[in-house]
């Protein structure tokens, strides 16, 4: 049998009782994929999207029913049905894979493809709410790839819909509500941050001169719940409940009144059973859930929270993939984040849900420009555990700007999805997609190398540090060495090297990143080999494999420049800061190497783990150093690079030229090769 023929001039009938504008929308990416695949022909075949006549599908299922030449059918009961069964359909016979936008994907317009005759019927997910959380968006939040601002959330949330996900959060505070119309017309389900409930109105941004205390003002916060609601009611919800702060932290940060487990507990309970009866007045059958997230999971866990029966309960891992509770600071409880057992035996009366990061922000050892460090075989065996559980309900991905994800988010949606194959069959399949044929040679090796390589800060298996660890531990140290000498131990680094004095800080940290470094050598230079044929592998694997291991190299290089300050060896230590400098710096222009086409200025907001910023700091303490070693009249260590040796120890004339700033001194110095023992790492 010919089967049905697909052209680039094939044409979508809507037989539908209405043309809502997430049809609309699926239509016509179907059509843009079909001109990105196929070129225009004579004829004229049709795919009819039509409603079942007797309504007994499924939410989200669709029949596809192909016949001879010229007609195809697509029956679906919803709109998620429709759009993903036209995703099927250009996954299968045009090619176009999820990530088609985010890994360059290139095409080859074929003349025809054809579609077998017969039917085929969509199969159900394992997880009934499947999304991501668009947060931590710094990134995406200030590029337009190439077209304008929304263009970067489309995109996502079209790789969101193509991944066999219906539920979103579009971005953190303000950009929630930019983009959560956008997110509407796409077909998602929307639901909010956990310390936006209801999707509400920040209280000090709507009362910024008032304190934000539920207390005292009550009716303020109710008012500002209440907007929420009408502002989202008309779309596909999912109502976060909760209490937090005013911003990511605790309440009582701010209100100091609530000082029990017993009283923040009672207010919280107080506050979702209000908001639930709020919403049930303006949305008909609604839909809850409610996040157990760092200090609000150790309530419940006290006993202290009490939850409606039919709200979803959100566990959240630490951030590092391990279903345990977050890190805030230096402490670090790790109550395990998961329902008991004889609770998850029966799914049908307890609804649970996860709260899972590829990527995170904690000012520590997380990662944002770079994957989750820990391997894929890792998040499978704590999310299968997770299901098990009974966390089936809603699984919700941190997946922050997308781009340095899509290899773990590719992942977790083949899991989502049902899919039975584990991580090493997986990784096969996705380099097949996504690589050259002829470039795919020791890719597969490259990438297990990578997780093997990431440095353990902590003895527990999640433990490995993502790129903000080099970054903010060498800040951290670097403020406390200019404020007070190094005279005591940094307390912001007691969640990582306790009970250690200020140098036995910086050695345990450059100590461990120079453990690492031998493996992320042999990582980059892997990369680099396999990857010698693609752009998408440059920007890509090697390009974070260059992130870890010369931001790591940095870390050494500072540690070793404390050494020699220690020891008065002001001029040396000066300059191991500007080798550390430089080496951080690599790791800056590795990104902006990748910035290339439509990804222009891609990671031109790096604000977060911001490697521009170590940079500048540590040429600030490169000032500080020669201030200590050469102050203040500043004319020995420049005679090193300027005078002859001959003339370098005769001082008729302390200056002949003008002093040289702290930059010029450092490059003068690494030309002429002056410091014996001290070997430049910079090529």
């Amino acid at each position: 049998m010919e089967g049905f023929r697909l052209t680039g001039n094939t044409e979508i009938i809507m037989q539908i009782r209405k043309e809502t504008e997430p049809i609309r929308r699926a239509a016509a990416r179907f059509y843009r994929d079909m001109d990105m695949t196929l070129e225009p022909m004579e004829g004229r075949g049709k795919i009819y999207l039509r409603e079942p006549e007797n309504g007994c599908m499924e939410p989200e299922s669709y029949r596809i029913w192909a016949g001879d030449g010229q007609c195809l059918i697509l029956e679906a009961a919803d709109e998620l049905g429709f759009i993903y069964g036209l995703i099927y359909l250009s996954e299968t016979y045009l090619g176009v894979l999820p990530f088609w936008f985010w890994n360059d994907q290139k095409f080859t317009r074929k003349r025809e493809v054809t579609i077998p005759e017969g039917e085929y019927c969509s199969k159900p997910r394992k997880v009934r709410f499947r999304g991501w959380f668009i947060n931590d968006e710094v990134l995406i939040s200030h590029w337009d790839g190439g077209k304008n601002s929304e263009y970067p959330w489309e995109m996502a949330m079209e790789a969101l819909l193509r991944c066999g996900g219906n539920l979103v959060i579009p971005g953190t505070d303000k950009n929630s509500k930019i983009y959560a119309d956008l997110a509407a017309g796409m077909g998602l389900w929307i639901t909010q941050h956990h310390a936006e409930p209801l999707g509400a109105e920040m209280f000090l941004r709507a009362y910024p001169d008032l304190e934000p205390s539920f207390q005292l003002y009550p009716d303020l916060f109710r008012q500002l719940w209440r907007e929420g609601i009408l502002r989202q009611k008309g779309w596909n919800v999912i109502w976060n409940l909760g209490f937090r702060g005013q911003g990511d932290i605790p309440f009582w940060e701010h209100d100091p009144q609530y000082d029990t487990p017993e009283k923040r507990g009672k207010l919280i309970s107080s506050i979702m059973q209000e908001q639930y009866h709020l919403v049930k007045k303006y949305v008909g059958n609604p839909c809850f859930c409610t996040n157990l997230y760092g200090e609000t999971m150790e309530l419940y866990r006290q006993g202290y929270l009490e939850i409606p029966d039919d709200v979803i309960t959100i566990w959240a891992d630490n951030g590092y993939g391990k279903m345990v509770s977050r890190r805030q600071g230096n402490h670090n409880p790790r109550i395990p984040a998961l329902p008991d057992a004889q609770i998850s035996e029966d799914t049908s009366g307890n609804r649970h849900g996860v709260y899972y990061h590829v990527s995170f922000y904690d000012l520590q050892a997380a990662n944002v420009l770079t994957m989750i460090p820990n391997s894929m075989e890792f998040v499978e065996r704590e999310l299968r555990t997770a299901y098990h559980r009974g966390i089936r309900h809603m699984w919700l991905v941190n997946c922050s700007n997308v781009k340095p994800h899509v290899y773990p988010l590719d992942f977790l949606a083949s899991l989502w999805n049902g899919r039975q194959y584990g991580p090493e069959t997986h990784l096969k399949h996705y380099l097949e997609q996504y690589y050259e044929a002829d470039a795919q040679e020791g890719m597969e090796e490259c990438v297990k190398s990578y997780f093997n390589a990431m440095i353990p800060y902590g003895t527990n298996e999640d433990e490995h540090a993502g790129e903000q660890f080099y970054h903010y531990v060498t800040r951290i140290l670097i403020c406390h060495w200019r404020m007070d000498g190094g005279q005591k131990g940094c307390g912001e680094l007691q969640w990582c090297a306790p009970d250690r004095d200020f140098a036995g800080q910086i050695r345990w940290f450059a100590d461990l990143c120079r453990n690492g470094l031998p493996a992320f050598g042999r990582l980059i230079a892997c990369c680099e080999a396999a990857g010698r044929q693609s752009r998408l592998w440059q920007d890509s694997f090697l390009l974070q494999a260059r992130i870890h291991g010369y931001s790591a190299e940095g870390a050494v290089l500072f540690g070793e420049a404390y050494d020699s300050f220690a020891a008065r060896e002001y001029l040396k230590a000066f300059f191991l800061l500007g080798q550390a400098a430089d080496c951080f710096a690599l790791a800056q222009k590795a990104m902006e190497g990748s910035c290339h086409g439509k990804w222009k200025g891609f990671y031109g907001n790096d604000c977060q783990t911001d490697v521009k910023q170590t940079v500048y700091l540590l040429h600030q303490l490169m000032g500080y150093v020669r201030n200590l070693g050469e102050g203040p009249y500043f004319y020995h260590w420049q005679r090193l690079v300027l005078d002859r040796k001959e003339d370098q120890g005769i001082f008729l004339l302390t200056n002949e030229e003008n002093h040289m700033t702290d930059e010029d001194l450092y490059h003068g110095l690494r030309e002429k090769r002056i410091l014996h023992g001290v070997d430049s790492v910079i090529e």
